[in-house]
């Protein structure tokens, strides 16, 4: 497959039970997950630093995931690591972060170096995450940057698992389509 490549080396290690899509594209040090999914032209891209996708986790229609390298700028550099179930939604861009289990990253959503979304966190479309900013999970953030604005509600929390279920049942189809 060209679309999953290696750079400099590095191979992507891709699950068995994951999904990507013959036109998303992986390049470098990127591990995906079980019945984790890549969807149409996003773009995960860990040639300068490693990207990790968890267990369950989607990343829908044009997203994209990067890296920062280590420099006198940023020591250390910034690895993108998406842990358990985390939805991202279309067109999203997630760059140097860290997303704890069963968050929702609306429909294009920045989230920027460093920035760490805690478990159960629902970010909304649009919504920009500065650099270095952590969100406490069970929180509803909006704007640019993003704000905290309420508690989720039961439902909307009921609705985190829901959402990667579906994904993990709907690439689980498509699969299948494309065998």
């Amino acid at each position: 497959m060209n679309n999953v490549r290696s750079y400099q080396g590095l191979d992507p290690r891709i699950a068995p039970s994951a999904y990507v899509d013959e036109t998303a594209v992986v390049i470098g040090d990127v591990h995906i997950g079980p019945q984790a999914s890549i969807w149409p032209m996003a773009v995960v891209r860990g040639d300068i630093h490693r990207i990790r996708i968890g267990a369950g986790t989607n990343v829908q229609d044009g997203s994209v995931l990067h890296v920062s390298h280590d420099s006198r700028f940023l020591p250390g550099g910034a690895p993108t690591i998406l842990h358990d179930r985390v939805t991202v939604g279309h067109q999203a861009m997630l760059h140097g972060c860290e997303i704890h289990d069963l968050c929702l990253i609306g429909i294009g959503a920045r989230v920027l170096d460093r920035a760490v979304l805690k478990p159960r966190v629902m970010l909304a479309a649009g919504a920009v995450v500065p650099p270095g900013k952590v969100l406490e999970g069970g929180y509803l953030y909006v704007g640019a940057p993003a704000k905290r604005t309420r508690m989720l509600t039961d439902l909307e929390l009921e609705y985190l698992g829901y959402a990667a279920a579906h994904y993990m049942e709907l690439a689980l189809k498509h699969r299948a389509t494309a065998a």
